[in-house]
């Protein structure tokens, strides 16, 4: 049975929304004396590494990688700039980020138990170890609360 790779296009899907919104974000705080800067920019390699990883599984099995809705991306860029308008404190900035981490690990473990006996070994490592990478810097970000 082939495996329907949704683990990986989910990895591949949440590490590209995530590093646009965070693309975004960083975007807003130019010219800004935030503290957080040099986190958000470790967070968005970390997340490039995983859409590259993700990318090289699905091209590898034939796979297409999915596209993020354009109205979500336009979505997330304008609550950013709400945000970051409104209150851009490294805590408020923190806030933000742990909430959106928080539903990619959600997301990412609901994927990941519905999806594991159907998975491959190289898939539900990427999966794993891009849930230990969200947990991680979820926790990191507290600091700046």
């Amino acid at each position: 049975m082939k495996e329907n790779k949704e683990i990986a296009k989910h990895v591949y899907k949440n590490s590209e929304m995530a590093s646009y919104t965070l693309k975004t974000l960083l975007k807003e705080l130019e010219g800004k004396d935030n503290k957080i800067k040099n986190t958000v920019i470790e967070i968005n390699n970390e997340y490039q590494d995983y859409l590259n990883k993700s990318k090289k599984l699905l091209h590898k099995e034939k796979q297409s990688c999915p596209k993020n809705n354009l109205l979500n991306k336009m979505g997330a860029k304008m609550g950013i700039n709400k945000e970051v308008t409104s209150d851009n404190s490294d805590s408020s900035i923190a806030s933000m980020l742990i909430k959106g981490i928080s539903t990619g690990i959600i997301d990412t473990s609901k994927i990941l138990k519905d999806n594991k006996n159907i998975s491959d070994k190289k898939e539900i490592k990427l999966a794993t170890d891009f849930l230990k990478f969200q947990e991680k810097y979820s926790e990191e970000l507290k600091k700046y609360l």
